[in-house]
């Protein structure tokens, strides 16, 4: 057994899970992660392949995972708000915050990758007088 997986074990151990919140433009996830024999997810209560039915979204999520390979969880997410591309990072951002309270050690790792950033980027919001937030009228000379 490697340090990190005992300090998982001790750290889960006092609390039965490890809780973290991900956001991304106005998706919020609340992550818990416990461990197990396998990985397993469930998101709003529905696996990860009924909720997010694109590979490439699924792949955004088991990123943080896939980067630390530290051990098995059962990930239980909660999440709502925002388009289904905004709550898969939402997510990702989430695990990748439990795994930093589980274990200090995996932060440098993670925040080279870009998973602690939180993405401060959202719509910005229409002014008046304007079509868009940038976009005017169309001006015509005669």
């Amino acid at each position: 057994m490697t340090t990190t997986e005992k300090t998982i074990k001790t750290k889960v151990s006092k609390d039965r899970y490890v809780e973290a919140v991900g956001r991304r433009k106005t998706s919020i996830a609340r992550v818990r992660l416990v461990p197990a024999s396998k990985n397993t997810f469930k998101i709003n209560d529905r696996d990860l392949a009924a909720y997010f039915p694109t590979e490439e979204l699924r792949k955004i999520v088991e990123e943080a995972i896939n980067k630390v390979k530290i051990g098995t969880f059962d990930v239980s997410v909660h999440v709502g708000g925002g388009g289904v591309h905004s709550q898969a990072e939402a997510v990702r951002h989430g695990i990748s915050r439990v795994f930093v309270k589980i274990d200090e050690n995996l932060k440098p790792k993670l925040k080279v990758a870009g998973f602690l950033k939180r993405d401060p980027r959202a719509k910005e919001r229409r002014k008046f007088g304007l079509k868009k937030a940038r976009k005017s009228a169309q001006w015509s000379k005669r």
